[in-house]
């Protein structure tokens, strides 16, 4: 990969409906080049696909919480993410340092079904608790993958 190649992916990152020409003209490449270095991109596995994001609230998900998730004994990740894995209201988590064992980020309709989605995890054997804080207002979204 060189800077031709981050030039190209930082503005499909931008734009993945952007055309070939648009893109050449930005980095200074023809659009039959940029087609030719966004297919090797995409044969090579840097570009793992494309889509289209969609704002949560059409989708009738617009409460979101953020959560710190405490196990008892040590649980390894495998088993947090088979764990979370099976609540549909968890769109992102993973493994952090500090006190906390997994930070997890949820979305669901509203508070009640929130509600009822943390009670499934903390339900969920190794749970010790949970602490959680709902989202007021989104300040910054930035999607890297």
């Amino acid at each position: 990969m060189d800077n031709l190649d981050y030039g190209i992916i930082d503005l499909l990152r931008q734009n993945a409906r952007a055309g070939y020409g648009d893109i050449g003209a930005s980095v200074g490449l023809s659009a039959s080049a940029v087609k030719r270095r966004v297919d090797r991109l995409v044969a090579d596995g840097v570009i793992k696909g494309f889509t289209v994001q969609v704002d949560p609230a059409v989708d009738g998900l617009g409460t979101e919480a953020y959560v710190e998730l405490f196990c008892r004994g040590t649980v390894s990740p495998q088993e947090l993410q088979r764990i979370l894995g099976t609540v549909p209201e968890v769109v992102d988590a993973g493994t952090v340092t500090g006190s906390a064992d997994a930070i997890v980020h949820m979305r669901s309709r509203d508070i009640p079904s929130l509600e009822e989605a943390l009670e499934r995890v903390r339900n969920a054997p190794n749970v010790d608790h949970t602490r959680g804080a709902i989202v007021l207002s989104k300040l910054i979204s930035r999607r890297s993958a």
